[in-house]
């Protein structure tokens, strides 16, 4: 499928809300020739100099249009894709274009892993002494914390290429379980240096067993 394309060196996932400003001649053209055709558009991944993987976008709303024809736009993120060719002008138009072909995931997760990951996601907040309102095992989605559990792009870019829920969920949670344990030997550092200046209060030595 042939589609309209706008690299970016961010990772979207299905279901995530993205607010977008809109400055680029070709970009604003392709925002206002989709808002007139299919509404959506693709933001393959820049990293490292190359694009695979990305995510369809559908134009939710245009926020604000400003003098300069610059744009203010939400959109929702609706599937992921791999591209096939790529064409740096899509037709005579100033934006790129590419084919691609869709993912398909499949939810092969079970419930007590999917608590897993929320529990240790939990867990993770508490460390950082972050409250995290209303999330239980009934509301929770995964993607729309993906943003905010310390992935970095690469990390990101990995999971949107993973096609099964429970291959996702194991990765999240190995990382969840890395994060913590740095976290707590972080927080035991922090009070050791405390401790620092301070009268420290020892047990007392039991000499009964003591041998030189």
């Amino acid at each position: 499928m042939l589609i309209p394309l706008f690299p970016l060196p961010s990772v979207f996932f299905p279901g995530e809300q993205v607010a977008l400003h809109i400055f680029e001649e070709r970009y604003k053209q392709l925002i206002l020739d989709i808002k007139e055709t299919t509404g959506t558009f693709g933001v393959p991944v820049y990293i490292e100099g190359s694009i695979v993987y990305g995510t369809e976008l559908r134009l939710d709303k245009i926020i604000k249009t400003y003098d300069t024809g610059e744009m203010d736009i939400i959109c929702i993120a609706v599937r992921s894709f791999k591209i096939i060719s790529f064409y740096k002008t899509m037709g005579n138009k100033l934006y790129a274009g590419g084919e691609v072909y869709f993912l398909n995931y499949m939810d092969d997760s079970v419930a007590s892993l999917r608590e897993n990951v929320l529990r240790l996601i939990l867990e993770l907040y508490k460390l950082m002494g972050v409250s995290i309102v209303n999330l239980t095992k009934d509301n929770f989605d995964i993607y729309l914390l993906i943003h905010k559990i310390g992935l970095s792009l690469a990390q990101e870019y990995k999971l949107l290429q993973m096609t099964y829920e429970s291959e996702r969920l194991l990765f999240i949670k190995e990382h969840l379980i890395n994060t913590i344990q740095v976290l707590e030997q972080v927080n035991q550092s922090k009070e050791m240096i405390g401790m620092n200046g301070h009268f420290k209060n020892f047990d007392p030595i039991d000499f009964k067993d003591f041998k030189l």
